[in-house]
């Protein structure tokens, strides 16, 4: 309905404007009721025109008009359907991004963990090395002990029957010897 009011409109501009350009001019000896008709005539040429071309257009525009509309909404149902995927797209990864820092976070509390006990076993062995250390070194300088001890008798033996020796050598006498062979003598004849 618009668009007739419009080339109603139009077609009214046209043969108003004609008719004053047919009556500024002047310059003909015509009669007017001849240029009148003249003008008429050319007036009703148009609009057959108009109204043919109106007729014969005015379908594939439409078309044209609705193939577009048509276009133009079939690409911003496209538009808001990559829209709406790219949403998805970004909410799936933002869940895996936030999975990720998740099994990033367990996995480095377990390595945490780990450590802790890996450090807690470590402490545990090197205690118990040093108790065996120390148990070791005990043993040892017992063993050193022990060994000192006998050979600090074993000097001792020997400088006791040094000694002896010595006093033996100094205070023993002939007269001794035979007394003492003579007593060792009556003992074993006693004993058979």
């Amino acid at each position: 309905m618009r668009n007739y009011k419009v080339l109603v409109t139009a077609l009214a501009l046209v043969c108003l404007t004609a008719g004053v350009a047919a009556a500024a001019g002047g310059a003909g000896h015509a009669d007017s009721g001849v240029l009148l008709k003249d003008f008429l005539w050319r007036c009703l040429n148009f609009g057959l025109m108009v109204a043919l071309l109106v007729y014969l257009l005015t379908k594939p525009i439409k078309k044209g008009l609705a193939g577009r509309r048509e276009g133009i909404e079939k690409a911003l149902d496209d538009a808001k359907r990559a829209k709406e995927e790219a949403e998805a797209k970004f909410a799936e990864y933002d869940q895996k991004l936030a999975q990720a820092t998740e099994e990033i976070e367990q996995i480095s509390n377990g390595i945490r963990r780990e450590g802790e006990l890996e450090k807690q076993k470590i402490i545990e062995h090197a205690k118990e090395m040093a108790i065996k250390i120390e148990q070791d070194a005990e043993k040892a300088a017992a063993l050193e002990v022990a060994k000192a001890r006998t050979e600090l008798q074993r000097e001792a033996v020997q400088l006791a029957v040094e000694l002896a020796e010595d006093l033996l050598k100094k205070n023993f006498t002939k007269e001794d010897d035979t007394r003492l062979i003579d007593e060792y003598m009556k003992k074993v004849g006693e004993l058979h």
